[in-house]
């Protein structure tokens, strides 16, 4: 479980230390397609048919009625229930503070121009619920669902081999707006939410998580008129640490992202040689206290520790890397981050775990992976909406704009686009 050391390597070493573990999704394509089609042809028998083959349960019903979602919240600890409420007070402050409202811009005299975001009409997320039932997961896609006005939120979620959900994400998704929950996981939840079945409405866009099954067909089904969040991959958190910070945290922060899965990787970065010798015995130390060792033990075969000297070296490094969470343990953490380009979101100072974004801060934990935080955001209140622009133009505007728009349609050899506008100032001038 010893977690590699790299001493000052050179830029040219930065590629080979930053490599993520691969998954070959492409290999999982064939089985994908299959399950895909089988849904597309056969509808809630193809459903029912993988959840007895995948999940082990036969199902009656597909979706979770009324009464089995009370009786999952009449089982849930009034401490839990609290902490959900916080949390999903939290979140919709935060996804609340990013709606813009609708500013008209007079472009030109008489030319006004206006956007205005519209929700999605009818949202999928997809929650895992096979190691752990990520009830948080619900809180982060669902809350800014409803504050963009989707007008319908679906969610799928596999069931236990009782074939009930677990109770935390059926509160959860009672409290945070959820309309309907179908007891699917897996590629036949995508498939179901894509394509339609008797059951389960067609949706237009799919957020969510998911094993490299899961993954591999949200790529598939966005490739077939259903948008997804973004492509995702393991989760990963990049550390960087001066010499102030405590080797306990960052173990702590280590291991948190280690536990998510054996493909996750943790990368720390420092200066200072005293926290790089130090970090992999605390880490054994805290992994002995964990019950998650199995995916800890292979999280921790690809992480690494890397010593690196100066404030841009180290920056270079994190924007190479373009991490899903950035932690930074230094004591100009909000200073130094000023130059992070490339991360999905970022913890600043030694007392912000990456778990406070996880669970309650009110920020998004729905985050690119895989280095694609150089292209993507995470999750927000834009991610739910659609941008419609509007124009209007006044009888003097199109006198005033009209000529420009004549002499470029004309150069682009675009005739019926110039008369568009010619046939209008003919009948003013008339």
């Amino acid at each position: 479980m010893a977690v590699k050391v790299y001493s000052y390597p050179q830029r040219e070493e930065w590629a080979a230390i930053l490599a993520r573990p691969r998954i070959d999704l492409a290999a999982l394509s064939h089985t994908v397609s299959e399950v895909l089609e089988a849904v597309r042809r056969d509808g809630d028998l193809a459903l029912r048919r993988y959840e007895e083959q995948f999940d082990g349960v036969a199902l009656d019903a597909l979706e979770v009625t009324p009464e089995e979602i009370d009786e999952g919240a009449a089982a849930l600890p009034e401490s839990l229930k609290s902490a959900i409420g916080r949390a999903i007070g939290n979140i919709e402050k935060f996804h609340a503070s990013q709606a813009i409202g609708v500013k008209k811009v007079e472009t030109s005299p008489g030319v006004w121009c206006w956007q205005k975001a519209v929700g999605i009409e009818r949202v999928g997320i997809y929650v895992p619920g096979g190691t752990a039932p990520l009830f948080s997961t619900v809180l982060m896609l669902a809350v800014p669902a409803r504050l963009a006005g989707c007008g319908e939120v679906v969610m799928c979620t596999p069931p236990g081999r009782d074939g009930k959900i677990a109770p935390a994400i059926l509160y959860a998704a009672r409290e945070a707006g959820v309309d309907r929950i179908f007891k699917l996981g897996g590629v036949q939840a995508i498939g179901a939410m894509a394509i339609g079945t008797e059951s389960v409405p067609a949706v237009y866009k799919i957020f969510g998580p998911g094993n490299r099954y899961v993954m591999a067909a949200k790529q598939q089904v966005q490739t077939q008129g259903v948008a997804i969040d973004m492509p995702a991959g393991p989760s990963e958190v990049m550390v960087v640490a001066d010499s102030g910070a405590d080797v306990r945290f960052l173990a702590a922060d280590f291991l948190s992202q280690a536990e998510h899965g054996a493909d996750s990787q943790s990368i720390l970065v420092t200066a200072d040689k005293a926290i790089a010798e130090a970090l992999p015995a605390e880490i054994e130390r805290q992994t002995s206290r964990l019950p998650r060792h199995e995916w800890i033990e292979k999280s921790l075969a690809h992480s690494s520790v890397v010593l690196l000297e100066g404030v841009q070296a180290q920056l270079d490094f994190v924007n190479a890397y373009a991490p899903e969470h950035l932690i930074v343990h230094r004591a100009d953490a909000e200073a130094w981050s000023a130059g992070v380009v490339n991360a999905g979101s970022v913890f600043l100072g030694y007392y912000t775990p990456e778990s406070a974004g996880d669970y309650a801060s009110g920020t998004n934990h729905t985050l690119p992976t895989s280095g694609y935080a150089r292209a993507y955001s995470g999750v927000n209140l834009d991610s739910f909406t659609r941008k419609i622009t509007f124009q209007q133009i006044s009888p003097e505007g199109l006198k005033n704009l009209g000529p420009v728009i004549e002499t470029m349609a004309e150069a682009e050899w675009l005739e019926a686009h110039k008369e568009a506008v010619a046939i209008r100032l003919q009948t003013m001038n008339s």
